[in-house]
């Protein structure tokens, strides 16, 4: 029995395979669908949003969506990266962004997909909300002000690690990582060899004594802009 079957991407046509989400098909055929809170090594959550496309006439996040035989997907309209932009805009005013001074600066997938979408300021107002530092861990800081709610730790903790150091806590504007539930990062369980430590798409988990040892000019983003290894697939 043939599992795969065609699917198209603004307007073009590829091959897609059962049990592939839509964004496992555009990335094999070189076709770039941005993203936060997906990670390959991780279930797919669909909690970011940046992935969102048209299926069909409705939107859907691209990571947990099934493909199906004759599916019509929109991905890059004027309409779904209006969309996409509107989210980046959110998530910067809602946190405490501060690019230049920032460790993950050159590495950050927030700060690429902004200069990818053309964002040199939102355009929204800023929030400005009081966030808290943990610095208790002896190798790893945690920075509530950069945290855009992806989690991918929480995530990698649990699927990576075996371990259960961080939830999602509260509703809301006050929703935010949580560590063993009140408790501070010096008291957990979490190494600074675990996976959680390094899946964080922006400077929110940053390890001790290690800050800009790569130099600009050869940080990831510095080179090529988000999305290139996929789109590299099919030129």
């Amino acid at each position: 029995m043939n599992d795969t079957f065609k699917i198209t991407i603004d307007g073009k046509e590829i091959e897609a395979r059962q049990g592939q989400t839509i964004m496992d098909a555009a990335d094999a055929a070189g076709i770039y669908i941005p993203r936060l809170c997906s990670h390959p090594d991780l279930k797919p959550i669909g909690s970011c949003r940046v992935c969102t496309v048209v299926v069909d006439g409705r939107p859907q996040a691209a990571c947990v969506k099934p493909v199906m035989d004759g599916m019509v997907i929109e991905n890059d309209t004027p309409a779904v990266l209006q969309h996409r932009r509107n989210i980046i805009d959110m998530m910067f005013v809602e946190g405490n962004h501060f690019c230049m001074f920032c460790e993950k600066s050159g590495n950050c997938e927030l700060q690429a997909l902004a200069y990818r979408f053309g964002i040199t300021a939102p355009q929204y107002p800023f929030q400005f909300p009081e966030k808290e530092v943990d610095g208790s861990h002896p190798d790893i800081l945690l920075d509530h002000n950069r945290c855009i709610m992806c989690a991918r730790c929480v995530r990698a903790s649990q699927e990576l690690d075996g371990k259960n150091v961080f939830q999602s806590i509260g509703r809301g504007f006050h929703r935010k990582i949580g560590v063993n539930g009140e408790k501070e990062l010096g008291d957990t369980d979490m190494a600074v060899s675990d996976r959680a430590t390094e899946i964080c798409p922006v400077g929110c988990i940053i390890k001790k004594r290690v800050g800009y040892e790569v130099p600009i000019g050869q940080r990831i983003y510095d080179k090529a802009p988000i999305g290139s290894d996929i789109e590299e697939v099919h030129p």
